[in-house]
């Protein structure tokens, strides 16, 4: 007896036969040669795009990182003690140095990068303390402490948020203010007293200075116009609305307009008109018109404070956008560095080998945007600042280091 008939016949799958004429004929063209090539060319298939591949640089952790706890205070001195520690300790942080060599700059870029970093004003962020030291309380009466003995100068800008809130010691201000070519003698020498006899303002009287002093300080960038009253929502840039606070963005009933207001008083609750001015339907008085509500100040100012404030908020914007590359929009701080300086190599030897030879050994510091956009502004320096701008927080993963995550 066969092996076959022992096993009850084969395994063998087969197809059923088809009836169809059309079908037999296929059937018989496909047993010819040609049936056998392949029918794509190999390496023509792709796979799905994952949520990443448009970027330069794919999620590596498709799972949360593990929190253990949030970190308190980022200064990496435990010298840190005190206000002007801090002050000094930021100002001497905040750009990378620029690379000795294979920096892919210029002469003259290198230039525009020195005079850019000199034009800035030695103006830190009231945020930027606090994130250095334990205390936040504790930074905001040291601060006032200070201010009232003439030590440093807090400077605000309205509708800011905390990136606005900025202190700059005394000695600086009125080094800037005595190096400034815009202001005659009598002019400095009137705001320097001015500045001593009143050392915590903020506002200056029209009625405090000459109207040609009041002239030359504000060509100067020593004092601004500060508009008080009703703010229309749509003159509003975007970045003045992603960082400033609820109440600045003002209103008749907003804090800062009601603050300024007697209690009980029917300006403490808007006004006449409030609801009509708020975009309701209510009529308020007859002829009353938006600019009876707004009043004019004259706030003291730091020159170059908005170019200050506009790198800030674009490199606040920029940390953000690489955090968002993350799944979970969270990576460990050792990711979002190498994202931050643009994926530059680092200082090994075997980069240095390449570049003695003549080889490619990655992209050049000169052409990434840390140091085409930002000016080489430090990743430490930049989370800091968004840290106390509560836009990230650093947390313990006791696995990677230290995560931060996007708020």
């Amino acid at each position: 007896m066969s092996l076959r008939s022992i096993l009850g016949g084969t395994s063998r799958v087969r197809k059923s036969s088809k009836k169809s004429g059309a079908k037999q004929s296929s059937s018989s063209a496909s047993s010819s040669w040609a049936s056998s090539l392949p029918r794509r060319k190999p390496g023509t298939h792709r796979a799905k795009p994952s949520i990443g591949d448009d970027e330069d640089d794919g999620d590596l952790f498709d799972d949360k990182l593990d929190d253990y706890g949030l970190v308190k205070a980022l200064a990496a001195d435990l010298n840190l003690r005190d206000t002007p520690q801090a002050i000094m300790y930021i100002r001497n942080r905040m750009f990378s140095p620029i690379p000795e060599q294979a920096a892919g700059m210029n002469s003259t870029r290198i230039a525009e990068v020195l005079n850019y970093r000199k034009r800035l004003p030695p103006i830190v962020t009231v945020a930027h303390i606090q994130t250095l030291l334990s205390s936040p309380s504790a930074v905001e009466r040291e601060i006032a402490q200070l201010a009232r003995a003439g030590f440093i100068r807090k400077v605000v800008v309205a509708r800011r948020g905390d990136i606005g809130e900025t202190v700059i010691l005394a000695t600086d201000f009125e080094q800037m203010v005595k190096d400034s070519a815009s202001l005659n003698r009598e002019t400095r020498d009137s705001l320097t007293t001015f500045l001593k006899e009143n050392p915590e303002t903020q506002m200056i009287k029209p009625s405090a200075l000459r109207p040609s002093e009041t002239n030359q300080l504000i060509r100067a960038g020593f004092l601004t116009s500060h508009h008080t009253g009703v703010i229309h929502h749509g003159s509003m840039s975007n970045t003045m609305n992603l960082y400033s606070r609820p109440e600045d963005k003002g209103t008749l009933t907003s804090l800062e307009t009601v603050s300024r207001q007697a209690t009980g008083s029917l300006g403490a609750v808007g006004g006449d008109g409030a609801v009509h001015m708020a975009g309701g339907s209510g009529g308020g008085l007859l002829g009353a018109s938006r600019g009876d509500t707004i009043a004019t100040e004259l706030k003291l100012a730091v020159p170059g404070n908005g170019t200050f404030l506009k790198l800030l908020s674009s490199a606040l914007d920029h940390l953000v956008l690489l955090l968002g590359k993350s799944r979970f929009r969270e990576a460990p701080e050792t990711v979002l560095r190498d994202r931050w300086d643009g994926g530059i190599p680092k200082e090994e030897a075997r980069y240095a080998a390449k570049r003695s030879r003549g080889e490619f050994a990655g992209i050049l510091p000169g052409q990434t945007r840390k140091w085409r956009q930002f000016y080489g502004l430090s990743f430490d320096w930049v989370l800091r600042e968004a840290v106390g701008s509560g836009l990230v927080e650093v947390f313990e993963t006791r696995s990677v280091g230290r995560g931060i995550r996007a708020l």
